[in-house]
């Protein structure tokens, strides 16, 4: 037994912390479901514990669709260097995908340096009974149409409440309506629980390298995947910052705009996005408040670019129409490809375009700075166009990116090639602002 157990660990702990822990919580969990009461020693309950312990391989079909955001430490770096963090979809077996990261250094001249990735990848620690907001709750379910039932339910709760606490009020609400059967009630507690289970929070371990930390779907509401995160830094009026991604959540059905905000990318807080205009994908926030209000690009009917203001960063309403398909490239659909990046002339905003055969291509648009509903340059060629070499692979004919970011004049575009595999394009930012059309 000891000799097989020692084989296993050996075999496994270069790729993994703490092997043992891993083969322990599975033992744990496994057989805290099932009538058990042999009394096992810990090395019979580490070796049952690898027999329900499987690897699986994030990146193994394809990494893609990155964004780009300024680390958080910029300390020993050489002059006029910038230290950034990347994050991808990454995707493997049954097309499942989760959000990974990559630490890099963008040179003098717009180079990009990406670290190798960690062979160590670790589990996320899922924070246990999460706090949640009982009004964030009611505007979610006002949207989906749910009954009477569940104000009684959250009545028993308050403002803020515990997982554990919206549990027991369902349990009190069943016993005292046994006749509540229906399968109305059924769905609105199933509803209930969705939500809460939506919103969650994780953590890593500091010391884990950048690249070991993976956010991987938990909750039914993203079990098929989490898709394409636009990172950006956030700038608070009190002067600190915070870093926010809209990304979305996919169960194979139903897509579902979600919020990640964290302020050192070892600590996450997952939240459901609200209000009618957060349906579909795309979100894409500003990275500061607008005349006192968060922005957010969005693309609501799938085909034109729009914008929502909202005072609260999760709540969004009324899109206001910017920009429909204009040019051959971009017939199709338009949207946006990352947070605005502000500069002197506006508000720069990469946008994507499918066109002929759903050959997707970056674009570039200016918005103004004070009001960026108004739309006063475009750049009416494509920004970037698949290359040959680029033009095979999971999904053909594809340049896209979820966010770039902007150094010493120098525009860093991390793009996505044919939804498999990433690069980087840079060039001056002068030269984009010459190559567009301007308005009055």
């Amino acid at each position: 037994m000891n000799e097989y157990l020692t084989q296993v660990t050996d075999n496994f702990s270069n790729r993994h912390r703490n092997i043992k822990r891993v083969f322990k919580n599975n033992f744990d969990k496994i057989f805290r479901k099932i009538d058990f009461d042999a009394d096992l020693t810990l090395e019979k309950k580490l070796l049952i514990g690898s027999y329900f312990t499987s690897e699986y391989s994030i990146e193994a079909a394809a990494l893609f669709n990155p964004s780009i955001v300024k680390h958080p430490d910029q300390s020993i770096l050489k002059k006029n260097r910038l230290r950034v963090i990347l994050s991808f979809r990454a995707v493997g077996e049954g097309h499942i995908s989760s959000i990974v990261f990559r630490k890099g250094i963008i040179k003098e001249n717009g180079g990009l340096s990406v670290d190798t990735s960690s062979a160590l990848v670790e589990k996320e620690e899922r924070v246990l009974n999460s706090t949640y907001n009982k009004k964030d709750f009611i505007i979610r379910l006002k949207e989906l149409k749910h009954c009477e039932i569940v104000y009684q339910i959250l009545d028993d709760l308050l403002d803020n409440f515990t997982y554990d606490e919206l549990v027991q009020s369902i349990k009190k609400y069943a016993k005292i309506h046994p006749e509540e059967r229906s399968e109305e009630c059924r769905k609105v507690i199933e509803t209930l629980l969705w939500l809460a289970n939506s919103n969650y929070e994780i953590k890593f371990k500091s010391d884990l390298s950048l690249s070991g930390r993976v956010i991987f779907p938990v909750s039914k509401s993203e079990i098929k995947g989490l898709e394409d995160a636009r990172f950006v830094l956030f700038n608070n009026d009190d002067g600190s910052t915070i870093y926010y991604a809209t990304y979305t959540a996919y169960n194979g059905k139903t897509a579902l705009p979600q919020l990640i905000e964290t302020e050192n990318f070892c600590h996450f807080k997952i939240l459901t996005l609200l209000g009618t205009g957060a349906q579909g994908k795309g979100m894409a926030l500003f990275p500061e408040k607008i005349n006192g209000k968060y922005a957010v690009i969005s693309r609501n009917d799938n085909e034109n670019i729009y914008i929502m203001f909202s005072e609260n960063v999760r709540y969004w309403e009324n899109p206001i129409f910017i920009k429909p398909p204009c040019y051959y490239w971009e017939f199709f659909q338009v949207g946006n490809s990352g947070s605005p990046l502000k500069t002197q002339k506006g508000w720069l905003l990469l946008t994507h375009g499918v066109g002929p055969v759903r050959t997707y291509c970056l674009g570039a648009i200016l918005l103004d700075l004070a009001d960026p509903t108004k739309i006063i340059g475009v750049l009416e060629e494509p920004l970037l166009v698949p290359l040959e070499n680029e033009r095979n692979g999971y999904v053909p004919n594809v340049v896209y990116s979820c966010g770039a970011i902007i150094h010493n004049n120098k525009l860093v575009v991390p793009y996505a090639m044919s939804d498999t595999r990433s690069g980087v394009a840079t060039l001056n930012l002068s030269d984009l602002f010459e190559s567009m059309r301007y308005f009055d």
